[in-house]
């Protein structure tokens, strides 16, 4: 088979990640990559630049890798379903639910594959936390924490940490846990002087009564990526930075140093830290869309897991704006 004829827009901070990840994909060829503010990074790497999505459209491209700022990935998207064309959009999917929805709508009506750039779903150490959850390793999960925190980055000027970061822990947390929100309280803060939050603490609900929280901000030096997802037989630590899963089991050996028992409450049991592979998960997210386009098994954010993002999202902004508690509708999905 031939391989399947790629495109890539935008040329950014990721956009220049996803040309060196194409350019080097078995069965695909990158065609041609656009840029209306051109190629700052050089990351055509001797392709045929252009400078907008209908360009690359005309040159017969089979999917679109799209690495837009947020705000312009539903004209983009919208043009390439127009023309048949399949696509990979970064996170989030839009910048709000009615965008979001649109898309959705109009690459399921023409059959278009859709995915999502939630590129957490394919760092090994949450890969093995889901397929270890799913086994039945931690039992009943109770808890989901993240933090997710980092210097300011100045590419990010359309939407506010909620809508860039904290979508990942959303999105990560759901496909863990294999369970939905069902409510989130937010709170804020602006420290940077622009119109969007920089930081936001958030506790929500999951539909099987398992309880998250988020803290997410764009104003610290340390740069940390930390899941810890606490169950009835232990706790799994995931550094998404360093791919490393650990595991914290509870104990079986009872504690007979009074002064010690009367505070620890769950007894410490074995810890350990998982071996396994680590690849890249760029590689692996583009892996898994290029088999979906060739109609082979894979696993992608599809559009519809990219909207119910969004609308967690939202709500958490607005949960932020109101002070109140915001409840998810189930039949929305």
């Amino acid at each position: 088979m031939a391989d399947l004829r790629a495109g890539l827009i935008g040329l950014g901070m990721m956009g220049r990640h996803h040309a060196r990840v194409l350019g080097t994909l078995e069965g695909v060829e990158l065609v041609a990559v656009a840029d209306p503010a051109g190629d700052h990074f050089g990351a055509a790497k001797g392709r045929l630049l252009l400078s907008s999505v209908s360009e690359l459209i005309d040159q017969g491209i089979d999917y679109c890798v799209v690495a837009v700022p947020t705000g312009s990935h539903e004209d983009v998207a919208l043009e390439l379903a127009d023309a048949g064309v399949h696509a990979l959009i970064e996170k989030p999917l839009a910048h709000d639910s009615q965008s979001a929805r649109r898309i959705f709508s109009a690459f399921t009506e023409r059959g278009l594959i859709g995915g999502v750039g939630h590129i957490e779903r394919y760092n090994a150490a949450l890969q093995q936390a889901r397929m270890r959850i799913a086994q039945g390793d931690l039992g009943e999960i109770y808890q989901v924490a993240t933090r997710r925190q980092g210097p300011f980055p100045g590419r990010i000027a359309d939407v506010g940490v909620v809508k860039d970061l904290a979508t990942h822990d959303f999105d990560l947390t759901s496909w863990v846990t294999q369970q939905f929100y069902t409510s989130v309280s937010a709170q804020t803060g602006h420290k940077s002087g622009r119109v969007h939050e920089d930081l936001v603490a958030v506790i929500g609900q999951l539909d099987n009564g398992t309880v998250t929280s988020h803290l997410v901000n764009w104003l610290s030096p340390l740069k940390e990526r930390s899941t810890i997802i606490t169950g009835e037989l232990g706790t799994f630590v995931a550094d998404t930075l360093t791919a490393d899963l650990t595991f914290y089991g509870n104990g079986s050996v009872p504690t007979t140093w009074d002064e010690i028992s009367r505070f620890r409450g769950v007894s410490e049991g074995d810890v350990l830290r998982y071996a396994f592979q680590k690849p890249e998960p760029l590689r692996i997210e583009h892996e898994n869309f290029r088999d979906a386009v060739k109609g082979a098994e894979s696993d992608i954010v599809n559009f519809k897991a990219g909207l119910e993002v969004v609308k967690v999202a939202e709500a958490v902004i607005r949960s932020s704006a109101t002070s109140e508690v915001v409840h998810l509708d189930p039949l929305s999905r």
